[in-house]
């Protein structure tokens, strides 16, 4: 990605739950059934290869049945308005947000739809379900894993979202939790800039307190309200 943003935004699992995916965890702290220890560390794979490429291409074909809702249209709108002055960071592993028509997202917690190679590490588009082990598109191998970020491992893109953070005007986070790091932190870095941070969320976070101000509602309204008012509708 080329340019320096104005405008960094963080969207969290908030904004595709409207879209019908679903959130991380439960109210018993399982996801989708699973423990998280079972499917979303590099030790679950080591353990059960098996079971964890059966649940994330499960998730990969739910995520292709829904479709983007109003807030992902909205920053999408946004970007045509702004081009390189904005920077879509997202936790989630969807494509919602470029099946909106945004292009520049950076998926700090990989895509559900890219593969990642043990043997050479690169990081092709998945070919359909991972299991039972289709080749590296590469190398040959048969070693593609999902190319999402389990716990233990480090996000993506960190030293690029650090320099937007630097430089920007105005931080937006969407539909997060705050309970997740570093991306928890992110405020807290914009602030430090002096940029403008705002929180559009369903409920108050664990971070609400660090922001310039909070609106509450769900992302398909605030989101293209908050756009309306950027572009001066």
């Amino acid at each position: 990605m080329s340019g320096r943003p104005r405008v960094v935004v963080l969207t969290g699992a908030g904004i595709s739950a409207e879209s019908g995916v679903a959130t991380f965890r439960d109210a018993g702290g399982l996801w989708e059934g699973h423990r998280v220890e079972d499917v979303a560390t590099p030790e679950a794979f080591e353990a059960d290869p098996e079971t964890v490429q059966r649940f994330y291409d499960a998730r990969r074909r739910a995520v292709a049945s829904v479709m983007p809702n109003p807030a992902h249209a909205g920053l999408a709108a946004l970007e045509r308005e702004l081009g390189d002055e904005l920077l879509v960071v997202t936790q989630n592993v969807d494509d919602l947000h470029e099946r909106a028509g945004s292009t520049r997202v950076l998926h700090m917690h990989g895509e559900l739809g890219r593969a990642r190679c043990l043997a050479c590490e690169a990081r092709p588009d998945a070919p359909g379900d991972l299991l039972p082990g289709p080749p590296c598109p590469v190398c040959g191998s048969a070693a593609l894993r999902p190319d999402v970020v389990w716990f233990g491992e480090m996000p993506y893109g960190l030293d690029e979202i650090d320099d937007a953070l630097a430089g920007c005007e105005t931080f937006v986070a969407i539909g997060t939790s705050g309970a997740v790091h570093p991306a928890a932190g992110f405020v807290l870095t914009a602030a430090a800039v002096g940029a403008a941070t705002l929180e559009l969320n369903l409920a108050e976070s664990e971070i609400t307190p660090f922001f310039g101000e909070t609106r509450l509602g769900p992302a398909s309204r605030l989101v293209p309200e908050w756009v309306d008012e950027v572009l001066g509708r």
